[in-house]
């Protein structure tokens, strides 16, 4: 697989992510406080099982591409830096993402919500900046 191939997967991948980033961001994620209590563990399971069926294997394309651009381009390029802020990002989804969908796994919990909404903020700006940063790189690979 070309390298070019190889950043053109990466840079659709990231572009993608930010788009749902942002709309879980700013509808999706604020919205389960309008999700009654009753329903919202059914809610919940709904909500991980098929968002992971589109997050997964796009952000493992995203991982892959940039850990092969660093490699190829050197852990100190520009592309090196886009694979550091996917790899914040994953750091990221593992210590706040991940623990608080857990909790609300069972029932309604309007804290463990509010954590997700606030700290979802570190992934949506570092996908923007990553996108960002892949943008400039197609733009210079044009041009």
């Amino acid at each position: 697989m070309s390298s070019e191939l190889i950043f053109l997967l990466n840079t659709f991948a990231s572009f993608f992510l930010t788009g749902l980033i942002w709309v879980v961001q700013l509808v999706h994620y604020p919205a389960f406080h309008h999700v009654s209590d009753g329903t919202f563990a059914q809610f919940q399971k709904h909500h991980v099982n098929s968002i992971d069926k589109i997050v997964i294997p796009v952000m493992v394309t995203e991982i892959t591409t940039s850990f092969a651009l660093a490699w190829f381009n050197g852990f100190f390029s520009l592309d090196a830096i886009g694979f550091y802020l996917v790899l914040m990002i994953w750091i990221s989804t593992g210590l706040f993402s991940v623990p608080a969908h857990s909790i609300l796994e069972d029932h309604k919990d309007r804290n463990a919500i509010n954590r997700l909404v606030s700290t979802n903020w570190i992934r949506t700006i570092l996908w923007t900046i990553k996108s960002g940063l892949s943008f400039y790189l197609l733009m210079k690979m044009i041009v």
